[in-house]
C-alpha cells in the first residue's frame, strides 16, 4: 500500500499535537464537574416537579400538555452547560505549541563613592589624590560597558552626584569640577556615603550590584565597616580603591572592603578590579547597550502558547443563540 507523503505529515502533525497537548492552568478543570453536578440534579429536580403523569390519567394527560413545551425545550441548562464547559477549558489553558524568544537579564549596576574630604588636595599622588581618584572612575566608566552606573560624593555629609543611569557620557563630564573645595563643609564620613549609595542599589534589580569606593581613609571607619557588612547581607558588595594614604588608613579601607564581601586595591590594581566586577556580574553585554535589561548572547527561551482564545469564538455563538432564546 502507498502512502500519500500529505497523510503521512497529517499523522505526524496529529501526533506531534497530541504528545504535547496541556494545559497551563489545569486546575480550571475542577469547575466541569461541580457544573454537570448542577445541571444532573436541576434537570431531575425540574423533571420530578413537573411529572403529571403520576396525578392525571394517562388518557388525559397529551390533551393538557401544550404542543412543543417538552422540558428539554424550555430548559436553557444544557445550553449554559455546553457555554460553562467551553469557557472553563478556555481558562484552563489549552496548549500544543511553543514560541521562541530570547532571554533577558537586568544589567549590572555600579555606584561610585569619591571621598572629598580636604586630605584629598594632598599632592603625595601626582597630581593629586583627587585627580587620581578621578581618572581611576574615568577608568571605571570606560570598562562600564552595559552597566549602569552612580556617583555619590561626600567628606562631612554625602551627596548624589547621579543616580544610577545609562547615560555614561553626561556623568563622566559631571567628575571634572569634583575636588574638596566645592563641598560646603568639611569632614570626612564615609559611613553616611556608603549608606546613601547602598540604598540606591539595593533598589536596582538583578545581580552585580558593586559599590567602588575611592578614598584616603575616614575618620568613622567603624561606622563604615557596620554599613558595610549590612549592605553585604543585601546582596551589594563593597569594594575600595585606596588613593594614597598611610599604611593605618588603607588597613582601614581593607577592613571596609573585607566586611562588604569586597576586594581592597590600589590605583595599580584598578584593571583586577575591573575585571572582578565583570565577573561578579556574570559577564557584561554589548558595548554602548543603553538598556537597564540586555539580551543573553546565545540564550533563547521558548513559552507555552495559550489556546484558550481560540475557542472565544464559539462562546460567543452559544451566548448569542442562549440571547436569542431568552435564556440570557
Amino acid at each position: 500500500m502507498n502512502l500519500n507523503p500529505n497523510d503521512m505529515n497529517f499523522a505526524a502533525n496529529l501526533a506531534d499535537l497530541i504528545r504535547h497537548f496541556h494545559f497551563l492552568r489545569p486546575w480550571w478543570l475542577l469547575a466541569l464537574p461541580v457544573a454537570w453536578a448542577l445541571v444532573a440534579w436541576s434537570t431531575r429536580r425540574r423533571a420530578r416537579a413537573g411529572d403529571w403523569s403520576q396525578l392525571i390519567d394517562a388518557d388525559l394527560l397529551p390533551g393538557l400538555l401544550l404542543e412543543g413545551a417538552s422540558a428539554a425545550a424550555r430548559t436553557p441548562w444544557r445550553w449554559l452547560l455546553a457555554a460553562w464547559t467551553v469557557a472553563v477549558i478556555a481558562l484552563a489553558g489549552p496548549s500544543w505549541t511553543r514560541e521562541a524568544g530570547h532571554a533577558y537579564k537586568a544589567a549590572p549596576a555600579w555606584m561610585m563613592v569619591l571621598d572629598l574630604s580636604p586630605s584629598m588636595a594632598s599632592a603625595d599622588v601626582a597630581p593629586s589624590r583627587v585627580a587620581r581618584a578621578r581618572y581611576a572612575i574615568d577608568d571605571l566608566l570606560d570598562g562600564a560597558r552595559d552597566a549602569r552606573v552612580g556617583l555619590v560624593i561626600f567628606s562631612d555629609e554625602a551627596f548624589t552626584v547621579s543616580p544610577l543611569t545609562d547615560d555614561v557620557a553626561t556623568l563622566r563630564s559631571l567628575l571634572g569640577p569634583l575636588a574638596p573645595d566645592i563641598m560646603p563643609s568639611t569632614g570626612d564620613q564615609m559611613a553616611g556615603a556608603i549608606d546613601r549609595a547602598g540604598a540606591l542599589l539595593v533598589q536596582a534589580p538583578g545581580r552585580g550590584r558593586q559599590m567602588v569606593v575611592l578614598s584616603d581613609g575616614s575618620l568613622d571607619n567603624a561606622d563604615a565597616v557596620r554599613n558595610a557588612a549590612s549592605l553585604r547581607g543585601q546582596g551589594v558588595t563593597v569594594n575600595v580603591v585606596g588613593i594614597g594614604g598611610d599604611a593605618n588608613a588603607r588597613a582601614s579601607l581593607q577592613q571596609v572592603a573585607a566586611s562588604g564581601g569586597g576586594r581592597y586595591v590600589d590605583l595599580a590594581q584598578l584593571p583586577t578590579l575591573l575585571e572582578d566586577l565583570h565577573a561578579q556580574a556574570g559577564g557584561a553585554g554589548a558595548s554602548g547597550a543603553s538598556n537597564s535589561t540586555s539580551a543573553t548572547a546565545g540564550v533563547e527561551l521558548s513559552r507555552w502558547l495559550d489556546g484558550g482564545a481560540w475557542l472565544m469564538p464559539l462562546l460567543l455563538v452559544l451566548a448569542a443563540f442562549m440571547a436569542r432564546r431568552g435564556y440570557v
